[in-house]
């Protein structure tokens, strides 16, 4: 399959019960690459609810999606995500737990972040020769947002604003949401997701995903943390 895009991602543990739900709970499998049906939650509309998180599928970002660099080649960066993960070390954190980011809902973890964050930071600076530089109308597009000058600076030498100090772990569970609706589905995942989730929380490899043409993202292999 040909890819758009790459990203480097943490992909929950395929086998694990609260990754098969938010799996289908986003209603996209990166690791099958294919559609799954949505839980049937009463009074959630779950595939409204999902719409635009749906086609990143369960993760959380570490290296945000990027074109490939001009003269570099995708068994390069298969190379160099396999040197990454293997001068890293896995990450234990307290747990997760369900949070509100604004108007949308998330996983954020509990406990230090310290490495963590180290570890997101590595994988922006030592893959950043793969990417292609921003156009200027996805900078200006990342600028119509508001950017703090901290942002700017991120935006300018890393095409992403919210890397770095500004870097924020998070699985997305839903689009944007009006304050009702996001009080009815953080209330859903607390009652079925929350009770699945674990405690202490282990982030083991990187998983490198691919953007096909359609905009959905799929797993292209997973790298085991071995530093």
């Amino acid at each position: 399959m040909t890819f758009t895009r790459y990203a480097i991602y943490f992909a929950p543990p395929a086998g694990a019960e609260w990754t098969r739900f938010g799996t289908s709970w986003l209603g996209w499998d990166i690791e099958a690459g294919a559609a799954v049906a949505h839980p049937d939650i009463p009074g959630v509309d779950v595939a409204a609810v999902t719409q635009v998180p749906r086609k990143y599928g369960l993760h959380a970002t570490m290296k945000p999606p990027f074109r490939l660099r001009n003269g570099q080649t995708v068994e390069a960066l298969r190379e160099a995500c396999a040197q990454l993960a293997a001068a890293q070390a896995p990450v234990k954190l307290d747990g997760l737990e369900t949070a509100r980011l604004g108007r949308f809902l998330a996983l954020r973890p509990t406990g230090d972040e310290a490495a963590l964050n180290a570890l997101a930071a590595a994988c922006v600076r030592d893959l950043d020769p793969f990417r292609a530089p921003a156009s200027d109308a996805e900078l200006q597009r990342r600028r119509g947002t508001g950017l703090s000058p901290a942002h700017e600076v991120n935006l300018v030498q890393w095409g992403y604003p919210y890397v770095m100090d500004s870097f924020r772990f998070h699985i997305t569970l839903s689009g944007k949401l009006d304050k009702p609706t996001l009080a009815t589905v953080q209330d859903a995942l607390d009652t079925r997701l929350a009770p699945l989730l674990p405690a202490p929380f282990h982030i083991t490899d990187l998983a490198l995903m691919g953007e096909a043409a359609d905009g959905r993202f799929h797993l292209i292999h997973r790298y085991a943390l071995s530093g």
